[in-house]
């Protein structure tokens, strides 16, 4: 489960080895104060240090005052909103941001979501000392008033931690989408590619946060909902450049959202083997979207027939099939990256019908 997240400026100072964290928050440093700064590093980031993280009986214990409850959107969807009692009540109330909740690209994620509003100083004490706004299993915390170092607001905050919600309803078998990213966006940003380079380093909340997979997913998020509020120029300081995303990659994020993935795809081949066929059979794969790859060959009584994943170049081999039963044999591997490959069946032994079957994500 993904631990709640905090936004903070991250100040790294790599002088022996230390890494120092100013307790301030940032969104936008304008010229002057990048100037003044010099060589340091400054983003608005995430992250689970232990002991810092919303609990739950922090939550419950916290001498907070809460008004809310389940509200009804003009969407006609029940939002769970509460607003801290010390927030104006003419300015800040529930019904805004459960307004503003089923607003938001959405499924059916959002009847399990608590989204809880409250001033600065209260997001810190349920969430951390640089807080800005927190997610954990169902729960969200975030500021209701714009951030008083740097305007940072509310809105940008709640988008960037519902999209972690988003994430915790959406399957990317093998992997969790709460730590990698839902699967088409994973794919469109070459997730796996960049986990196996080290480029990417899913859950890491620490000194690789900016190359979290699962943040950039969420911040990814934010970037499509500030586009289709007709935000045109978001921010984007927290996460490396190398996950920022192009209209190929926004479409398939917001493809998660309304259409999440469930389940890959079973294609099914025959060939007879007779004594004039050609001894090499190639099956060629779409791979679309990367995942759990399982190929299953069912061989004549007698065949000792190779079966191999073969590269799209048809020379390099990925993977060699083996016996899992007397006639049959298998592959089970993951996609990274390939979008097409080959089954390359090779006969021997008996001649003979074979069929293959390929369960691609």
């Amino acid at each position: 489960m993904q631990a709640f997240s905090r936004f903070r400026l991250v100040l790294a100072v790599l002088s022996g080895g230390l890494l120092v964290v100013a307790l301030a928050t940032t969104t936008r440093p304008d010229s002057s104060a990048v100037s003044r700064i010099e060589s340091r590093t400054l983003s608005r980031s995430i992250d689970a240090q232990p002991g810092t993280a919303l609990r739950f009986d922090r939550l419950a214990a916290a001498a907070i005052t809460w008004r809310g409850g389940p509200i009804t959107a003009s969407t006609g969807e029940v939002v769970e909103v509460f607003v801290s009692d010390s927030l104006p009540v003419e300015t800040v109330t529930p019904e805004y941001w459960a307004e503003f909740l089923a607003k938001l690209t959405h499924g059916p994620e959002l009847a399990s979501v608590t989204s809880y509003h409250a001033p600065i100083a209260e997001v810190r004490e349920l969430c951390g000392a640089r807080a800005l706004g927190c997610y954990s299993r169902n729960t969200m915390v975030s500021i209701a008033e714009p951030a008083p170092i740097d305007g940072t607001t509310p809105e940008e905050v709640v988008r960037h931690e519902y999209g972690h919600h988003i994430a915790l309803y959406r399957d990317n078998t093998p992997w969790r989408a709460i730590d990698w990213g839902p699967k088409r966006w994973a794919t469109a940003a070459t997730v796996c590619p960049k986990v196996t380079r080290g480029q990417a380093y899913p859950g890491d909340e620490g000194s690789n946060y900016s190359l979290n997979p699962g943040e950039a997913w969420a911040e990814v998020y934010r970037l499509l909902e500030e586009r289709k509020a007709g935000i045109a120029e978001s921010s984007w300081q927290i996460i490396a450049p190398s996950f920022f995303p192009g209209d190929p990659a926004l479409q398939a994020a917001e493809q998660d959202v309304l259409q999440p993935w469930t389940k890959g795809a079973v294609a099914s081949f025959r060939k007879t083997f007779a004594k004039r066929t050609p001894k090499v059979w190639w099956i060629p794969l779409t791979t679309p979207l990367d995942g759990n790859l399982r190929i299953t060959a069912a061989l004549p009584k007698g065949g000792q027939h190779e079966v191999a994943l073969v590269g799209a170049n048809r020379r390099t081999v990925i993977r060699r099939a083996l016996w899992a039963g007397q006639r049959a044999k298998r592959i089970d591997t993951t996609v990274c990256g390939q979008r097409s490959l080959f089954v390359r069946v090779t006969q021997a032994g008996a001649l003979g019908r074979v069929s293959v079957s390929a369960a691609t994500p």
